[in-house]
């Protein structure tokens, strides 16, 4: 016995034809309706990925490609592209009657998700047994022929060593090394838009920041963190990489998870020019929102004022200051040793609450897990 139609009103033929694209609500069902030749056509305005309005998107051929994260589907049959067939969202018989717009929920094609294993990075943080994990972070750029001489990367360095001698594991991460994007802005899409893992990483394989969210969420203990000053604030490498980072902290609206915990951060700041407070308190602010922890005098800093121009000079006074060389020991020491009392148990987890903080419940989104899914050509 053929099933009972259900059709429901979604708007005005006149206005909705202007439009190549509309997502409309069939009655609690989100419709991407579609107007070309002349004729109206309606899938599911629910991607199959992460969910996203495919009716806000675009139609580029007879695909309707979806505004978060690219994957396309036939406007009129609901299948992936070529290739991707298999992946498919509901389509709907569409019509117009008096004027109005109507589709036939009861004539609903059905949704299939291929199923793909999930990124690794989306596997459960579990703290293996070991010593204290320290990954150093330089965020200095330059030539990669013609090297220089980094005066932050030269301290970061001996901290590196120091914490080695402490018994700690330590790994070293350049990110000029690295070949990866800029953000592209997934969140102000929508907040589920932006993913964990990074919706990039989940979709070019050949991002390599990857690298640094395995050394942050699965590996390390303990960040230690480098920049030059770059006319008054952090490299602009180091803020390329905190831009990727916000799909670490919008777990904690969007899921409701805090994914670095027991993560102590240190920092080391120089330049030839000022504003050491101002680029070490930002630097703090961020990994404290992320749910970092930090040891006594969390950062160690060197710069001559913001007369200082001649930067040969302020390169010869770190070569040969045993003073910084110094602090940057006792800066990994207490980086260890705070991360070794945390692996011990002896200081309580901080307890996420959200009231007064950045991240408050988001209203009509519902916690979601990493889903896989295909890369989009």
């Amino acid at each position: 016995m053929a099933k009972a139609s259900d059709w429901q009103d979604v708007g005005d033929a006149a206005e909705l034809a202007k439009q190549p694209l509309a997502q409309v609500a069939a009655g609690k069902t989100l419709v991407a309706l579609s107007f070309r030749d002349g004729k109206f056509h309606a899938i599911s305005g629910v991607c199959n990925h992460y969910g996203g309005p495919l009716g806000d998107g675009t139609v580029k051929g007879d695909y309707v490609e979806c505004p978060w994260h690219y994957y396309k589907f036939h406007h009129a049959t609901g299948l992936g592209e070529p290739g991707y067939e298999e992946d498919r969202v509901p389509a709907y018989r569409a019509k117009v009657a008096g004027g109005r717009v109507l589709v036939d929920l009861a004539s609903a094609t059905r949704r299939h998700k291929t199923p793909h294993a999930p990124h690794p990075l989306a596997r459960r943080i579990v703290r293996g047994e070991g010593p204290v994990r320290v990954v150093g972070v330089s965020t200095t750029n330059m030539t990669a022929k013609h090297p220089r001489y980094s005066t932050s990367d030269a301290l970061l360095d001996v901290a590196l060593e120091h914490a080695k001698t402490l018994g700690a594991e330590t790994r070293s991460i350049r990110l000029r090394d690295l070949k990866f994007r800029a953000c592209e802005g997934f969140y102000s899409k929508g907040a589920g838009a932006c993913t964990w893992p990074c919706s990039i990483t989940q979709m070019d394989k050949t991002d390599q920041l990857d690298q640094v969210y395995e050394a942050f969420v699965h590996w390390a203990d303990v960040f230690l963190i480098s920049t030059p000053i770059r006319w008054g604030a952090a490299s602009s490498l180091y803020h390329r990489m905190v831009e990727r980072m916000n799909c670490i902290q919008n777990q904690q609206p969007t899921a409701g998870k805090v994914l670095l915990k027991n993560k102590v951060a240190a920092f080391v700041v120089t330049g030839g020019q000022d504003n050491v407070q101002a680029v070490a308190g930002e630097m703090l602010g961020f990994f404290a929102e992320l749910g970092c922890v930090f040891p006594a005098f969390p950062y160690i800093a060197h710069s001559r004022g913001w007369s200082a121009e001649d930067m040969e000079n302020n390169v010869r006074f770190v070569r040969q200051s045993e003073e910084l060389r110094e602090g940057a020991r006792g800066l990994a020491a207490r980086a260890v040793g705070l991360a070794a009392t945390l692996l011990q148990g002896a200081l309580p987890v901080a307890k996420h609450v959200r009231g007064g903080r950045k991240s408050h419940a988001l209203d009509g989104l519902a916690p979601a897990g990493p889903r896989g899914g295909r890369t989009p050509k």
